[in-house]
C-alpha cells in the first residue's frame, strides 16, 4: 500500500505543479509581468514547488535527512540527468548571463551550504546543523538573487508593455487553477514523505539514501518534464534556465525555509554529496562556455555521471 500511495504522491506533485505553473504565469500575463520575469521567477518556482513542500513536510516530522537529502539529490539529478536527457535530444543554447550570472550564483549558494553546514569543521559546534540563523541567511542571498531577477525584468517591461492580454485568459479560472496545483502539491508532498520513509525503514534503506535518490527523484520530475518539453519545441535557453533557477530555489529557498522551521541536523555522508554537486555544477560551468553550447557530447557525459553516483550512493548505503 505504502507503494501505491507513494505513486499517487509523485502524481499530485507533477500535476500539482504542472496546474501552479500554468495558472500562475497566466495571472503574470493579466498583470502584464515581463515573460523573462515570469520565466526566472514563477517556472522556477513551480518546479521547486515539490522539492519545498517535501522538505518542509519532512523537516517539521523531524526527518532532517530526507529534507537534506531530497535537496540535494534532486540539484544533482537536475544538473547531470535533465540536462544531459535535454541537451542529447536538442543541443542546448546557454546565454550569455546564464553563463557570467546564475550558473556562479548557484556554485556561490552550494558552498555557502557547505559552509554553513560544517559546524565541526570550522569549530563552531559539537555537531553539524543548519539552524535557523543559517536559513536566515540563506533567505539573504536569496533576496539577492530576487532583486536581480526584478532588476531584469524591469530592463525588460518596455518589451512586453504593447502586448496585449491572450485571449481566454481570466481571473477566476486562473486562481481556481493555482489554489488547485498548490493543494495537490501539498498534499502530495505529505503522501510522499511519509511513504517514502516507511519504504526506506522497510527495505534497510536510510532517510538520507531515500532522500537523495526516490524522493529527490520523484520531487525533480516537473523540471525533467519542463526541460525534455522545451528541448523538443527547440526552446533551449528555458531548458537550461529552468535548472538553473530551479536549483538556486532549493538551496535558498527550500533549506532556508526548512532550516527556518526547525533546525537540520547533517549526516556526515551527506559532505560528500554537496561537494560532488559543486564539483558536477561547475563541470556545467564549464560545458556551458564552451561556444555557449551543452551538445549531446556534453549531455551523454552528465548522464553517464548520474548513473555513476546513483552506484555509489546505493553502495555506500
Amino acid at each position: 500500500m505504502a507503494y501505491i500511495l507513494l505513486i499517487v504522491g509523485f502524481a499530485l506533485l507533477i500535476k500539482g505543479a504542472d496546474l501552479f505553473v500554468d495558472g500562475s504565469s497566466n495571472i503574470a500575463k493579466l498583470l502584464r509581468v515581463p515573460s523573462i520575469l515570469i520565466g526566472l521567477t514563477i517556472v522556477a518556482f513551480g518546479t521547486s514547488s515539490p522539492e519545498a513542500t517535501v522538505s518542509i513536510i519532512a523537516a517539521l516530522e523531524g526527518s532532517a535527512d530526507v529534507a537534506l537529502g531530497n535537496v540535494v539529490g534532486s540539484n544533482i539529478f537536475n544538473i547531470t540527468l535533465v540536462v544531459g536527457v535535454a541537451a542529447f535530444l536538442y543541443p542546448l543554447r546557454v546565454q550569455s548571463e546564464t553563463v557570467r550570472k546564475e550558473i556562479p550564483f548557484t556554485l556561490l549558494a552550494s558552498a555557502a551550504l557547505l559552509i554553513l553546514m560544517s559546524d565541526i569543521f570550522l569549530q563552531v559546534s559539537n555537531s553539524n546543523l543548519l539552524t535557523r540563523s543559517d536559513g536566515l541567511i540563506f533567505f539573504l542571498f536569496l533576496s539577492i538573487f530576487m532583486y536581480y531577477v526584478i532588476e531584469i525584468g524591469l530592463r525588460s517591461r518596455k518589451d512586453t508593455a504593447g502586448e496585449p492580454v491572450p485571449e481566454g485568459i481570466r481571473w477566476g479560472k486562473n486562481i481556481f487553477i493555482t489554489l488547485l496545483g498548490l493543494a495537490a502539491i501539498i498534499f502530495g508532498g505529505d503522501l510522499v514523505v511519509d511513504n517514502g520513509t516507511k519504504i526506506a525503514y522497510s527495505l534497510g534503506m536510510s532517510e538520507a539514501l531515500v532522500g537523495l535518490t526516490i524522493i529527490a527523484i520523484g520531487t525533480s520530475l516537473p523540471e525533467l518534464v519542463t526541460s525534455i518539453s522545451a528541448a523538443l519545441k527547440k526552446e533551449s535557453e528555458i531548458a537550461l534556465g529552468n535548472i538553473v533557477g530551479s536549483n538556486i530555489f532549493n538551496i535558498l529557498f527550500v533549506l532556508g525555509a526548512s532550516a527556518t522551521i526547525s533546525p537540520l541536523p547533517v549526516n556526515d555522508k551527506m559532505f560528500m554529496d554537496v561537494i560532488l554537486m559543486i564539483a558536477l555544477t561547475l563541470v556545467l560551468l564549464i560545458f556551458s562556455r564552451t561556444n555557449f553550447t551543452v551538445g549531446k557530447r556534453e549531455g551523454s557525459v552528465l548522464a553517464i555521471a548520474y548513473i555513476i553516483y546513483m552506484v555509489y550512493i546505493i553502495v555506500r548505503n
